[in-house]
């Protein structure tokens, strides 16, 4: 009897332990709220975290406004899983503001140097991840990086086969000076810093990016399975995941290594370079060129904080199946909207020139760069920063990354803010036939076209026979009128259409004007069925 007691007594003890123990566990924000972070001024702003279920939580922001110090809270409850939120009212911009988050019971969780203004997400593959320590003009944009109302903000690389709620590894929002600036985004860096020196506000960036990645990773799985042309991405991956077996994969890695760590002393004894790591097999859908994938990891836990728009450099993995990235980026930014729930801006950067696969006439590039054209066209408050002019012909990643950032924000400034600027540069309109020339107009002329040399380059024409050939161009206000002694009867035209274009274009604001074609000749990249792509 007694030792029923005592172990009834020591049950009581622990269950009581386990209660206390979870009465005690603390109130968390997520990841994305800290010391030093930047709210989205002028819209409601999420706020969430976790707690025990039913906690009672109390939010206050306060702030110095212009206008004064500014106070706002909201009071809510964690649900039954422990899951909370509040949205606080729209603000103004401000700096020096402090996030208090009161549960009813513990400690307060208090986040100083909070900043309102604008929060654009920098997201794509390579060229977005590419360094500011790495970028042309580093040492300069580095030393003189003092920039306290801009705060810089990156999501750890991760891939996961379903969306996640929190980011990978937590991080902090950095403030932007010297020691803080070198290893993120180039692009991003220049972009914030060329957006607050003109609206004179708060600037929030949130890095996410991962180099050598398609667009396809980065679209939700409910995204793809709604476009009857893009569902044999996941269709594909469901096959590949169904017939995975993680034994006989645990065995086949084994194996592997064994192979090569023999591999590796032998190479030593032999004086010789040892081989490479090699890839391990891994269950489907976690890497980072998986469908989804990386929208599931670091797009995901994003949503829903408040955010002004997206700036977006990534192609380059696309570009083997230009014709479909027709579809599958406008479904990526629409999908993205979608998560938010609203029509956010959204900038991108068209492909830089670059001889891919060697090639300096190729044709993936420029039809890649057309798609990326067409979604600014199919698509509202979508701008483009055109790179013709910054592209290394041997390497896929050009270092001038400041008028990349820049022109991105021209973009931003006329179509997020409203800023009656020159952001574009010129774009071909309208075509009319002349005896044996073409008449081509533009927008975006900005007072009159420009070239940069002794005539223009990049320009060709074609007949019925749909051969190409260079064409004289001659320049007549925001006109170009092209001819060819081999072409007397032309039909269509081409300017930039190579993978390594070379052109001279331009209009008075110093802006590039986008490659383009009159024509619809057929699509070299035009995928096959996808019956046959599995």
């Amino acid at each position: 009897m007694m030792n029923l007691m005592r172990i009834s007594i020591v049950g009581l003890m622990l269950a009581l332990q386990s209660l206390s123990s979870s009465a005690a566990e603390p109130i968390k924000l997520h990841p994305l709220f800290t010391d030093n972070m930047v709210l989205q001024r002028g819209k409601p702003c999420p706020v969430w975290g976790t707690a025990n279920p039913g906690e009672e939580i109390y939010v206050q922001i306060t702030i110095q406004t212009p206008d004064g110090k500014k106070e706002e809270g909201q009071r809510t409850k964690a649900d039954d899983k422990g899951k909370w939120m509040v949205k606080l009212s729209a603000l103004d911009q401000g700096i020096n503001g402090e996030l208090t988050v009161k549960p009813a019971s513990g400690k307060s969780i208090v986040l100083k140097n909070i900043a309102m203004g604008e929060v654009w997400i920098c997201s794509g593959q390579s060229n977005m991840e590419w360094s500011l320590r790495n970028s042309t003009g580093a040492e300069e944009a580095i030393k003189t990086a003092n920039f306290p109302d801009i705060r810089l903000f990156t999501v750890d690389k991760f891939a996961s086969l379903k969306p996640l709620e929190s980011i990978n590894k937590p991080n902090h929002w950095l403030v932007c000076k010297p020691e803080n600036v070198p290893a993120f985004s180039g692009v991003g860096f220049f972009f914030g810093r060329a957006l607050h020196q003109a609206k004179k506000v708060p600037i929030g960036l949130i890095h996410t990016s991962w180099g050598g990645t398609p667009a396809e990773a980065w679209t939700s799985r409910e995204a793809l399975l709604a476009q009857s042309d893009l569902a044999y991405y996941v269709n594909r991956l469901d096959e590949q995941i169904k017939k995975f077996d993680p034994e006989q994969a645990k065995k086949k890695n084994a194996e592997m290594l064994a192979k090569w760590k023999t591999a590796v002393e032998k190479a030593k004894k032999e004086g010789k370079k040892a081989p490479g790591r090699p890839r391990l097999l891994e269950t489907p859908g976690v890497g980072a060129h998986q469908p989804s994938a990386l929208y599931n990891a670091m797009i995901a836990p994003l949503v829903p904080f408040a955010i002004k728009g997206a700036i977006w450099y990534q192609g380059e993995s696309n570009a083997g199946r230009a014709y479909e990235y027709r579809n599958l980026f406008a479904t990526m930014i629409n999908d993205w909207r979608h998560q938010w729930g609203e029509d956010f801006p959204f900038m991108l950067v068209q492909l830089a020139p670059f001889a891919s696969g060697g090639k300096r006439d190729g044709l993936d590039w420029p039809e890649l760069r057309e798609a990326q054209t067409l979604a600014t066209k199919k698509l509202k408050n979508v701008g483009m920063a055109v790179i013709t002019d910054v592209g290394e012909e041997k390497d896929i990643h050009p270092r001038k990354k400041m008028p990349v950032g820049e022109r991105l924000a021209l973009a931003a400034r006329a179509i997020a803010y409203g800023d009656k600027i020159e952001f574009s540069g010129p774009l071909y309109e309208s075509m009319k036939t002349e005896d044996n020339k073409l008449m081509l107009t533009f927008s975006h002329a900005d007072g009159g076209l420009v070239v940069k040399g002794e005539k223009a380059t990049g320009f060709a024409i074609a007949g019925e026979d749909q051969k190409f050939y260079p064409a004289e161009a001659v320049i007549q206000g925001n006109q170009v009128i092209l001819s060819s002694p081999m072409v007397p009867k032309p039909i269509a035209a081409r300017f930039g259409w190579a993978n390594y274009p070379v052109v001279n274009l331009f209009n008075k604001s110093d802006l590039p004007a986008c490659p383009f074609r009159t024509d619809d000749f057929p699509m070299v990249t035009k995928p096959k069925s996808p019956a046959k792509r599995k």
